[in-house]
């Protein structure tokens, strides 16, 4: 197919313009270098989970009253360690001869009377519980009573979060939908020199992998990250009711932690975001690789392929090493402040215990408390690789839904009631890339049922004659009429329904042969009519040599059916869409001979009473055109029909003779050897041998 679209930057035309170049193009982009907006995408993130405000409103209460609750447990359980303490103490009054009933205080004043250190210490210990009886041994219905609240807590909080997680699970995967579908939307407004210009396995690598990366980051961070915070919110106003001098010790580490999580998060952000475009890179390759296997094959370029998806593949294992290696420390570390922190309580607790200003139950709630203090920090710090690489991939997205747009289309769009069919490009102009014109002035009048044919060298500007009709691209200036109605007063939609085209690269999806030739086709069409229009495109007698006939299962490369067959059903769905103009792009290229003649036959069936335009390269295919059109480098050189361009002698006359004409190159026999030609052998044999030997 002709095409004078440029390469667009960094790459070639095909499929992986933009970073590759095709199958074999230059190596990897430029690793990225830092995050771009840790804050803002974690800001847009929000945004557009506002719609699940109630949902998430919900979920914070919940967090709230599981945190609640969870955090009144080791209080409680405090208590229980106090009831045991006091029953043994009583019971080990009693062992060393104090009267059983006898009041504390007299107890506690003969142990200070009694001139020794330990007692004195020891009454000093055990003055702040007012649970002690002599002679009474551990309370175990009070015990009993505890443990039962402190259960009932446990389990109320584990259902108010099994609830909150059940909330947050389905705010992230409705947010996630309407990100496909946001993304799905925008791919259908942005304009076709977007999708030119960047690799398709990097929009494929953003529409699935990155997506799936940000819901799941979201679904694990996010609720964590709010019950986290509650947490240590609720556990610090504990600590504080409890000691407040033993909070400000576990305070002390906060400073500590926030600074080094802070740290490794800023050397760990860029590798996330190199790691999930290098994802992209790969999955671009392979993408095309896979597209091309033919290709890869036919020139033997498998070792440089391999040796492509090793780099790509030893580039993304570098960015995700780094991330994961540099990020990983921040557990660890976390733990050996939490540790310290531990350590600092238990001694100073003891000391006040010793004293007799803590209870041991005291104590033990608040080392309890320190663990649960720490542990939110070390979860929100552990959770800093899985957040940061959500946010690259996050940043992935929120670029591609913000890449520029296609022009919309205007508010109050003209309509066609019936299309006739006129067509005309009056004084267009048209560049690719700014100061580099390409068609400077064309005028161009196909009327109501003519064929035009477009015919000129690779680069000419055919395919982009077409294009503009489609307003796959905007000219710059000029006008493009259909009926009289400039193009760009109607919605794309209705004027793209108006044509049918049928380009040289087939496509087929996965389907039945049936659904594909139905693509098209707006609403039901009758049998009779379906088997019509399939035996006029000579379709119908080889789809009967298949088992399942018109409901054989095709996958997206078309499966078993050969390319010109392939060909033939991209023809035959065009003529059951029945198009008021008809556009066909090199469409018989991939035929034989034979069935050139015959498809030529269902096309001169299909154009009549249609305006058609036909870009050929087989000049004996469009000799019945009504107007032939020569272009060469953007521009129309000749018009006429092809009697009167080969009378003319000029560049028409030129290409047709070209097609005709004998080989130029004689044989040796006849013709002294050409010494370029030679030097061209002698390259050709040496790169052969370089290939058989690498």
């Amino acid at each position: 197919m002709s095409n004078s679209r440029p390469a667009p930057a960094g790459g070639g035309r095909g499929p992986g313009g933009g970073g590759g170049g095709g199958p074999f193009g230059a190596g990897r982009g430029a690793p990225v270098a830092k995050a771009q907006d840790f804050g803002g995408t974690i800001k847009r993130l929000l945004e557009v989970m506002k719609p699940e405000r109630l949902r998430l409103s919900a979920m914070v209460i919940l967090g709230i009253v599981s945190v609640t609750l969870s955090v009144m447990g080791p209080r409680i359980l405090g208590h229980a360690t106090n009831v045991l303490f006091e029953g043994v103490i009583g019971k080990m009054l009693a062992a060393q001869g104090v009267p059983a009933g006898t009041p504390m205080e007299q107890v506690l004043a003969g142990m200070r009377d009694s001139g020794q250190a330990g007692m004195k210490q020891m009454a000093d210990m055990i003055a702040g519980m007012d649970g002690i009886v002599v002679g009474q041994g551990v309370n175990f219905t009070r015990l009993g009573q505890i443990i039962m609240v402190v259960v009932g807590l446990y389990v109320a909080s584990f259902l108010a979060g099994w609830i909150q997680n059940r909330i947050m699970t389905q705010a992230v995967q409705n947010t996630m939908r309407r990100l496909r579908n946001n993304i799905e939307e925008k791919l259908n407004r942005v304009p076709l020199s977007y999708i030119d210009q960047h690799q398709r396995g990097d929009i494929l690598s953003r529409v699935t992998n990155d997506i799936d990366n940000v819901a799941q980051t979201t679904t694990q961070t996010f609720s964590q990250l709010i019950t986290s915070a509650l947490t240590v919110v609720g556990v610090l106003a504990m600590m504080f009711w409890i000691s407040w001098i033993l909070a400000l010790i576990a305070l002390v580490t906060v400073p500590l932690s926030v600074f080094v999580v802070t740290r490794i998060a800023k050397k760990s952000q860029p590798q996330f975001v190199e790691q999930w475009a290098a994802t992209g890179r790969l999955n671009a390759h392979i993408e095309e690789m896979y597209t091309g296997h033919d290709l890869v094959k036919v020139y033997g370029q498998q070792a440089a392929s391999a040796e492509k998806f090793a780099q790509e593949n030893g580039a993304l294992f570098e960015a995700s090493n780094k991330a994961q290696r540099i990020s990983g420390t921040i557990q660890p570390v976390m733990g050996f402040i939490s540790n310290l922190n531990y350590v600092m309580i238990a001694v100073v607790g003891g000391l006040r215990v010793a004293h007799g200003q803590l209870s041991i139950g005291d104590v033990q709630a608040f080392i309890q408390y320190s663990r649960q203090f720490t542990q939110p920090l070390s979860q929100i710090a552990s959770m800093m690789n899985l957040l940061q690489s959500g946010v690259a991939s996050a940043e992935r997205v929120f670029e591609l839904l913000d890449a520029p747009e296609q022009s919309a289309d205007p508010a109050d769009p003209a309509t066609l009631a019936t299309v006739q069919g006129r067509v005309e490009f009056s004084h267009v102009k048209f560049q690719y890339v700014p100061d580099k014109p390409l068609i400077t002035d064309l005028n161009l009048v196909a009327n109501p049922g003519d064929t035009v044919a477009i015919v000129g060298p690779t680069g000419a500007g055919k395919t982009t004659l077409v294009n503009l009709l489609m307003r796959f691209y905007e000219i710059d200036s000029g006008t493009i009429t259909l009926d009289g109605v400039d193009t760009r007063t109607m919605t794309r939609d209705d004027l793209r329904d108006c044509v049918g085209m049928v380009l040289q690269d087939t496509w087929l999806f996965k389907g039945t042969i049936r659904e594909n030739l139905m693509y098209g086709v707006q609403g039901d069409i009758p049998e009779e009519k379906f088997l019509d229009a399939t035996q006029a495109c000579h379709v119908d007698p080889f789809v009967r040599t298949l088992p399942d006939g018109y409901d054989t299962m095709l996958d997206d490369s078309g499966g078993s059916l050969s390319v010109g067959e392939k060909q033939l059903l991209t023809i035959a769905r065009a003529f059951l869409s029945s198009p008021d103009i008809l556009v066909l792009d090199e469409a018989t290229s991939s035929v034989d001979t034979r069935t050139e003649v015959l498809v030529q036959q269902a096309m001169n069936a299909l154009r009549s009473g249609r305006t058609s335009f036909v870009i050929a390269h087989r000049l004996s295919t469009i000799r019945d055109a009504d107007t032939i059109v020569v272009m060469e480098d953007g521009d129309i050189v000749e018009t006429g029909n092809h009697d009167s361009l080969l009378a003319d002698g000029g560049a028409y006359a030129r290409l047709y003779q070209s097609q005709f004409d004998a080989p130029a190159i004689a044989t040796e026999a006849a013709q002294p050897p050409d010494p370029a030609a030679a030097v061209i052998r002698e390259v050709a044999a040496n790169t052969g041998s370089i290939r058989r030997s690498a």
